[in-house]
């Protein structure tokens, strides 16, 4: 018998891993988006998957919040996550939360065959904090 993903997964406080060279990312988004799988590539992993495809990261080492550990850019896995909202000061703010991302550039992309909406640069030890953008 299968296993039943966990519904309510995700949905409280999340348990950050930085240090070093490792940060993490929160990204505020919009209510509509509640439930939208979105993934975290190295900056110009998109534009090279049509080619040759190098990970800079090793995803075993790396807790997520909503990470199916599906293949993706032809068999290269990348973290991903859902939004979620979470209570907050007067109110429920949705989020996208990666908990332990390598510093540098990376681009979210949503899911399943979605294009880059948005580049950050995650510096280690630190929580980098970005606003999806809405058009």
């Amino acid at each position: 018998m299968g296993t039943a993903e966990n519904p309510d997964a995700g949905q409280g406080p999340v348990l950050l891993d930085i240090g070093g060279d490792v940060g993490a990312l929160v990204v505020t988004m919009p209510g509509s988006t509640d439930g939208l799988e979105v993934e975290i590539r190295p900056a110009g992993s998109t534009a090279r998957a049509s080619g040759h495809h190098h990970d800079d990261h090793d995803d075993d080492d790396h807790d997520h919040d909503h990470d199916h550990g599906h293949d993706h850019q032809h068999g290269h896995r990348h973290p991903h996550v859902a939004v979620v909202g979470r209570p907050s000061a007067g109110g429920v703010v949705h989020t996208l939360v990666y908990p332990s991302v390598p510093e540098g550039a990376h681009e979210l992309v949503p899911l399943p065959d979605g294009v880059v909406e948005l580049t950050v640069e995650v510096r280690g030890g630190a929580v980098t904090h970005a606003t999806w953008p809405t058009g």
